[in-house]
């Protein structure tokens, strides 16, 4: 049956639930058949009514067999389009959030905040792209009282269209920085495709939530209208790193008096990813103290900032994305950290490019100049960059990890951090 977006709409209003994927169908949701280099979703839509599916939109005509299977042109951008139909008629307060660095983390502090006094949807993981955004979007129910959509890009124009999509009344950078060189082709790629987010707010009257430390984000944010955090006394929200390690604290400047909060987030570096959430739980009239708690309360996962203890080591953990500039990061934070025995684990960052072999001899001189005894390189990147001969470098994690039970390491504290695609995290068994 072919159906106009006004009609696939009515019918998702009726079921309140729409997915992509067959094993998480749901009584009587909408199946959305999406295609890609190695699936072809259409193929499943039969499988998905069978589990209980209301619908499934398809978008070939062969797999077109009865009204329940709802044919279309191109099942992506109707799931673009309708996410963006069903944005228009929410009236919530959506915030925007991109960055090179901490935008996922930012989104969950800020989460964590603003639940504390609304019903809060928030990107789940980082489903940040062309699919995720739409999901997200789609999620958010009638009794839904504000929304975080988090958007990722890896080349220009993508935080634009993704903007159009979510049409974000408020909007956040958290940085702009050496990610994704390989697709923005250069920093300054880096930040036209970033500032996107920005030119959406300027143009559509919104406003920003402003790091007013970076100078960089307040050139791009212009005239348009912002609300501010950092360190200065100045900002709507301000506050001040406190020197403890290895978790980041602030100093809180709140309505209600100084708060100190600490945090289970691993480096000081997370400083301007807390300010962000404190800003927007201060502009929105969350209570101070429940602001307090749930800055305290929140834990992190997925090998984001977060310590874990083994039987032998105390590790931190920041294995699920790597940039220069957070790499820098990591680093200069480890430097603080107090341990009698110390051991780096650095995995190969990935997509920047012609940038690359530039950019992992950075890290090598780096980590030279910080004085560390024990650095282990893991992959073909690292590989082929010049190391001092007292650094070991292996080509893989499994050889990695073949080492290091082979030398086995005890009693040490660990950083472990690397691009996703390297997989550090294989390594903790060894560990």
């Amino acid at each position: 049956m072919q159906l106009n977006l006004e009609d696939i709409y009515s019918r998702f209003l009726a079921t309140g639930n729409l997915t992509t994927d067959t094993r998480k169908i749901e009584k009587d949701c909408i199946f959305l058949a999406l295609k890609g280099d190695h699936f072809n979703g259409n193929a499943f839509a039969a499988e998905a009514l069978d589990k209980g599916a209301r619908y499934a939109i398809i978008d070939d005509p062969a797999f077109a067999t009865n009204d329940r299977l709802l044919l279309v042109d191109d099942t992506l951008i109707t799931l673009q389009q309708l996410a963006r139909h069903h944005r228009k008629q929410l009236k919530i307060p959506v915030i925007g959030i991109t960055g090179s660095n901490g935008k996922t983390t930012t989104k969950e502090l800020m989460h964590a905040v603003l639940s504390r006094k609304y019903k809060t949807i928030a990107t789940a993981g980082n489903l940040n792209n062309h699919i995720g955004v739409p999901l997200t979007l789609l999620s958010i129910r009638p009794d839904t009282e504000m929304a975080i959509v988090e958007m990722g890009a890896n080349h220009e124009g993508e935080i634009a269209q993704l903007s159009r999509i979510a049409s974000p009344g408020f909007g956040l950078i958290t940085n702009i920085g050496k990610a994704h060189l390989e697709g923005f082709g250069s920093l300054e790629g880096v930040i036209r495709a970033k500032s996107e987010l920005f030119t959406f707010i300027h143009e559509t009257d919104g406003r920003i939530f402003l790091n007013s430390d970076d100078a960089l984000l307040m050139r791009l944010a212009g005239e348009t209208n912002t609300i501010t955090y950092g360190t200065k006394p100045g900002a709507f929200c301000h506050g001040r790193s406190l020197d403890t390690h290895p978790y980041a604290a602030v100093q809180w400047n709140s309505p209600d008096g100084a708060p100190v909060i600490n945090t289970r987030l691993v480096g000081s570096y997370n400083f301007e990813n807390i300010m962000a959430a404190l800003c927007a739980g201060q502009y929105f009239g969350v209570n101070t103290s429940d602001i307090c708690s749930a800055i305290e309360a929140y834990q992190p996962a997925n090998n984001r900032s977060q310590t874990l203890d083994t039987a032998q080591n105390h590790l931190i953990m920041d294995a699920y994305n790597a940039n220069p500039t957070s790499m820098k990061a990591a680093i200069l934070n480890f430097r603080q950290v107090e341990s009698q025995s110390k051991m780096v684990i650095i995995g190969d960052m990935f997509e920047l490019g012609d940038e690359s072999p530039v950019e992992h001899a950075e890290v090598v001189r780096l980590l030279e100049e910080s004085h560390f005894k024990n650095v282990l390189l893991v992959g073909p990147r690292f590989g082929s960059t010049a190391i001092p001969t007292h650094f070991t470098a292996f080509p893989s994690p499994s050889a990695a990890k073949a080492w290091l039970k082979e030398h086995p390491v005890k009693g040490y504290t660990i950083l472990v951090k690397g691009s996703r695609g390297i997989h550090l995290e294989e390594l903790v068994e060894a560990l």
